[in-house]
This record gives structure tokens, sequence and C-alpha cells, in this order.
């Protein structure tokens, strides 16, 4: 079945499909977006598939005004504007988006200015250090290090009154290769759009926390919806913020702050540099189309295997997201055709393109919230996808369904190479890490499946219901700044991206076996092994970094007891003393470390159960059923305003607070920020999910 599924796909007609859906601008709201969604629509229709259209109505913010003026010690007024330039077709088109970043607050403000690196809270401790406070200033932080949302709400909670992004040419631009058209990366009038709602909280319509927005919903008042920021926020080019940046005074920055612009980079904070920024939009109910085809399972109807990629674009969105859309197209084509010559999937398949993802993850975020109550109890699991490029299969996910992911990675040839896209992986892999590790490396048969957080429309599957979610890409090999911009377009993808489209079609190979190998199996491929490791790992890492922690702050409070930072300070330059550090307690993860080794054990035991299981109807149905609901035992409840449904599961680092990291969500980061009574709360939490876990993998097989 595979070995026809392959023939029947084709990296012509997938590169015919990015030309065609990237040829328009095609933002959430717009005509261009609406023709986009029908001929999705009317692709699946003719590939024989059930499609229909499902509308939504999400608030939705655009530009009316944008200013930034640099009004001393010298004038200067920001362009704001990307201009087209030659051999990029669509990069002078009508209807373009602006440069701006959605869900910033409206604002008038001028103040002094502050550079803040990356703008995390390390960045402001290092503030802190040198005696600048943000409070009521702009602050002017660059792209990179985290998502761009986490850079506003942090520089708001240091009393920020605004904030400007903006891209250095050291980490997308000249430094890294030659600018946009002779080369991948960012020229200097490359902006990066992109949404900086508050997604901590909760992602979808910030109108309709929690529930569906139709067209009748009830709505929240703007002012009451919390993951709109309270400080408008701009992202602007280098071109644009190389003379705000050359007109700041104060300390030089640290040496790791520095960017490649030819200037001493300062951090400012004086009266001296005044920046007036002004953001004004337009607050529209706009609809949402989200696509969505089926073909009806023959055995087990009931029970649905979703697939899904986005549709909308910032602006032409050639790589994000039409290259993984037409891959999915193109399963969808190929299934299509196997359906036409005879073939029935036992499963149901439900191919869905999202509209407004872009945005904080709107289509997706709203239809779950929608249909809750029906995925929840049909879904077997979730295959997502957004854009797609040339080199490395990435792939992220549901731990229990590690080694089916290793299957299918084994199965797969590189177009390239010929390799494995395993091998090819792991090759990868073993050359970036450590001398130590790679014997290691070398040695795994198991693909390593990330962790996912959010970021893309898994994020209500897997965070709000529990249901299983893999995330397919292939990248690596081509570097690029054209990300949220106007040259995200078919020109730029076919010189710089995967300049054949054979990449999209392994796209296709990796995800269409996902969903054929999950539709057909007779006992679903749920091994909870490889989730047991991943969680052992985990609480693992929580008692190391304790220790390191506890270390790390008696140490620090002995060198400020001793004198030793201001024995270290030049005489002349103010000096201030770094704050004591609140001293580790002893944390008690026996719980912890004794429910991730049950679940181990437990773990273990299923799979020898499943091994020697004896396939009989009604007893595998309902076992299969145990093992795709697994998972719904890890949702945490969180108690979020008017949410309180709302969960995250233990795949989701980092999504307690937003910062990226990945472990068990809520505990290291309680651990970091001295929460640690906080802490000792996550760990029950955590600890009582994992058991649920435990006691549920007793009862299947």
């Amino acid at each position: 079945m595979e070995t026809k599924f392959d023939r029947l796909l084709s990296k012509e007609n997938i590169g015919k499909t990015i030309k065609e859906l990237s040829a328009k601008p095609h933002h959430l709201g717009s005509a261009a977006g609406k023709e986009v969604a029908e001929k999705v629509y009317n692709q699946f229709k003719s590939y024989g598939w059930d499609a229909k259209i499902e509308t939504f109505y999400v608030l939705f913010p655009t530009p009316a005004e944008r200013q930034l003026e640099l009004i001393a010690p010298v004038k200067f007024t920001a362009e704001l504007k990307e201009p087209a330039v030659p051999g990029d077709a669509t990069s002078g088109q009508e209807g373009q988006l602006p440069t701006y970043n959605a869900w910033g607050a409206d604002g008038d403000v001028t103040a002094s200015l502050v550079y803040v690196n990356y703008g995390l809270p390390a960045d402001y401790e290092e503030l802190e250090r040198q005696g600048i406070d943000v409070k009521g200033k702009i602050v002017i932080a660059k792209y990179g290090n985290s998502w761009r949302g986490i850079k506003p709400k942090v520089a708001y909670e240091h009393g920020a009154i605004g904030c400007i992004i903006y891209s250095d040419p050291i980490d997308d631009g000249y430094y890294q290769g030659d600018g946009y058209p002779e080369g991948p990366f960012k020229n200097e009038h490359t902006v990066q759009r992109g949404s900086v709602m508050d997604m901590v909280i909760y992602p979808g319509d910030p109108l309709t926390p929690g529930y569906a927005s139709v067209k009748n919903a009830k709505r929240l008042d703007r002012k009451d919806a919390v993951t709109i920021l309270k400080i408008p926020v701009l992202p602007i080019s280098y071109h644009d913020a190389k003379p705000l940046l050359a007109a700041l005074d104060g300390p030089v920055a640290p040496a790791s702050w520095r960017g490649a612009l030819p200037f001493t980079y300062r951090i400012g904070g004086s009266s001296k540099t005044q920046v007036h920024l002004k953001i004004k939009q337009n607050w529209d109910i706009v609809p949402a189309y989200d696509v969505i085809a089926k073909i009806k399972g023959s055995e087990y109807p009931d029970e649905w295997v979703v697939r899904g990629n986005h549709h909308d674009a910032w602006v032409n969105g050639a790589a994000d997201p039409v290259s993984g859309l037409a891959s999915l197209l193109e399963e969808a084509k190929a299934i299509g055709q196997l359906a036409k010559e005879g073939y029935r999937p036992k499963r149901t398949l439900v191919y869905c393109a999202w509209d407004g993802e872009e945005q904080s993850l709107l289509g997706s975020t709203e239809w779950v919230e929608l249909h809750a109550k029906e995925l929840s109890a049909k879904a077997v699991a979730y295959i997502n996808t957004d854009g797609n490029s040339s080199g490395f299969f990435n792939a992220g996910g549901s731990h229990a369904l590690t080694q089916l992911v290793t299957d299918i990675a084994k199965d797969v040839k590189d177009p390239l190479t010929q390799a494995s896209i395993f091998d090819r992986k792991r090759a990868s892999e073993i050359l970036k890490a450590p001398a130590q590790k790679r014997a290691e490396i070398l040695d795994n048969t198991q693909y390593t499946l990330g962790a996912l957080g959010t970021g893309s429309d898994y994020s209500a599957f897997l965070q709000h219901l529990g249901i299983p979610s893999l995330n397919f890409a292939f990248g690596g090999e081509a570097g690029g700044g054209e990300y949220h911009s106007i040259y995200d377009s078919y020109d730029n993808y076919i010189r710089f991206k995967d300049p054949d489209f054979s990449y999209g079609v392994s796209l296709s190979q990796a995800a269409g076996r996902a969903v054929l190998r999950l539709a057909d199996t007779e006992k679903l491929p749920f091994d909870f092994q490889g989730l047991s490791e991943v969680i052992k790992n985990y609480v693992n890492e929580l008692v190391a970094l304790a220790a390191t922690q506890r270390k790390a702050n008696t140490l620090q409070n002995e060198l400020i007891d001793k004198g030793i930072y201001s024995l270290a300070a030049v005489p002349k330059e103010n000096f201030i003393s770094p704050k004591r550090k609140i001293p580790v307690p002893e944390i008690d993860f026996s719980s912890l470390l004794a429910a991730a080794d049950s679940l181990h054990y437990e773990a273990s035991k299923l799979t020898r159960r499943q091994n020697n299981f004896k396939t009989d109807g009604a007893s595998l149905r309902k076992n299969n059923e145990k093992l795709f609901q697994a998972e719904k035992t890890l949702l945490l409840e969180t108690g979020l305003p008017r949410r309180p449904w709302y969960s995250h599961s233990i795949y989701a680092p980092g999504f307690y607070t937003g910062y990226g990291v990945k472990t068990i969500p809520g505990v290291r980061e309680a651990l970091e920020e001295g929460h640690y009574a906080e802490a000792g709360q996550e760990i029950e939490r955590v600890t009582g999910a994992i058991n649920k876990l435990t006691d549920h993998l007793k009862t299947i097989y």
C-alpha cells in the first residue's frame, strides 16, 4: 500500500501547488485568504474527499497607523517598509500586510530608549547590576533566543511603556551570509512580522476563551482580554534599528550583547536618547475559514486520525505554510486515488487546512473548542506540519509514538543521499554532539523524538485535550531570513529552500505513513516505554537542577558577603552589588522519583502484554481506545481565569511560563525563579498525573 502511495506522489505537483497558493498575499480575513481556502476545498473534493468549510469569526488587529521616530539627540524617522527586490516577482504586490506585531496594544509614547539584548529575564538582571531601570522607558530587543511574545511581556513586567524588536545581522543578516536576493539571509530592510499574544495564558481568539468563536458567540470586552498585551510593540529591520542603537549613550553593552552593526553597542537609558512610538490598529472581527475533509473508516469509523497544516500566511507564505500544505494536499490526492481504486481506511481520516494560525492558532483552536467532546472521544492522534525545507527530518510529539516515528524514519529515504532519513538525522546529531556523547548517539536505534511546546496547530489537540500529537518537518540545510516577510515567496523558495520539491515528497511520505499506519493497524502502535524513559530523564534533570542551583545560590551569597564583587569592580565606576539569592531548600523529589520508576515498570509490563495479545474484535477495540486515551491522564488543570478546563500536558515544555524550557512544565520554572513552595506544589501535581497514567496502563490488555 505504501509503495502504491509513494508512486502517486509528484514533486512537480507539489511545486505547482506551492506556486499557485503563494501567488498572492493571503492573510487571515483577506479576499485572497478566502480564495486559497476555496481552492483547497475544491482540491479535496476533486480527490474524492467529503469536504466542507467551517467558518469562525475572530478578532484580528491590523495596522491603521505606525510611527517610529528618534527625536533626540538627532532626528530620524523609521521607514517601516520592505521594498520590492529584483528577481522576486511577488515582492512588490498590493495587499501585503504592513510590518507589525499582532496583539500589542495601541499606544502613543515618547521616552528614553534602553537596549535590552534579547529582552529575557536574565538580561534585566544584568541591567539591574548596571543600575539601569526600564520603568517608564521604551526598550529595544533583538529577535532570537525565545519566542517573540516573551520580549514585550517581560518588558511590561519591568515597567517599560513600549517595545521595539529588531533582527540583528549577527543572528540573521550579512554576518551569516549574503542578504536577499543575492543570498537567503535578511537584507537590511527585512522585518519579521508575528503574533505577540500572551499564549502562555491561552491561544485562540482572545474574546472567546475556552469556547468557539462562532458567529453569535458571547465575546469579552477587548479590555478584559488578558492575552492582549498592555504596551505597544513594533518589529523593525536593522536598517531602521541602526540609527536608534547608534544614538544610545551610557555603559558599553556586555560582550555577549553586541551585534554586528558597525558601532559600539551601548545600553542607553538616559534622557539624551528620546524615541517616539505610535501604534494604532483596526480591531475587526473577521472570518476564519477552516477546510475539513474526511474519508469514513470502514471498520472503526468512530476512531479518527487527524492531519493538519494551516493555509493562512503573513504575506505570500511559500515556505510558511504553503510548502507544508502542498505536501498535505499531495497526501490527500494519493489517498483519494487509492480510494478510487478500492482502498478503504479502517479508521476515519480527517484532513484539515487551518486559517488564522499565524495570529496565534486561531482556526485550529476554535475548531477544537467547537468539537472538543467528539475529538476527545474519537481522535486517535493528530499529525501536524507547517513549513518545510531541505535537510534533516525533524519530529516532535507524544513519546508513546516513538517507535512509530522510528519505523517511519528508517523506511523513508532521503531524496538526495538515498540513505534513510533516520540515518541522516542521526549523523547530523552525532557531529553536533560533544565528543563524549557521540558513541551513545551512534548506538541509539530509536529516533530521538523532541518534546512539543506550542507555536503551531498541534497545541489545542495536545495541550487542551491530551490527544497524542506529532509534528514533522525537514530543514537544517537551507538557512534564510524570509520568515514572516514579503520575501517568503515562490522565487525565494525555489532558489534557497527546496529547489526541486523533493523534500516536499519526503514530507508527504513521512506524514502519509503516519496517517496510513495509524489508520490501518489492528493494534495501535503506542509504546509507553519511550514515554516512561523521557519522563524519567526529565525527573532526573529536575533533581540535578535543584542541587546545582542550591550550590550556585550558596556560592553567590558567599561572594557577596565576602565583598568579592566590590573588590573586582573598577573603583572609578558606579558599582551595584548583585542581589542575594534565596537559599534553595531541600526539595523532596522522592514521590516523583517513585512515580517515574513505577511508570517505567508498568510500561515494560504493558509492552509484554501487547506483544502477547491475540486479536479478537471486541477486546481489541476496547484496548485500542484505552491506548489512545492514555495521555489524557497527564493533563494538569492550571486553574487559569475564565478557562478552568484549560490544561497543559507533560509534553508541553515551557508552556507553563513560556520561557522555552524542556522539562516537566511548571517545576523547572518555579525552581529557576526561586518559587520553591510552588515547585513543591507542582511536584505533587505532576506526581499525581504520572500515577494516574500508571494506573491506566495497568488496565490495558
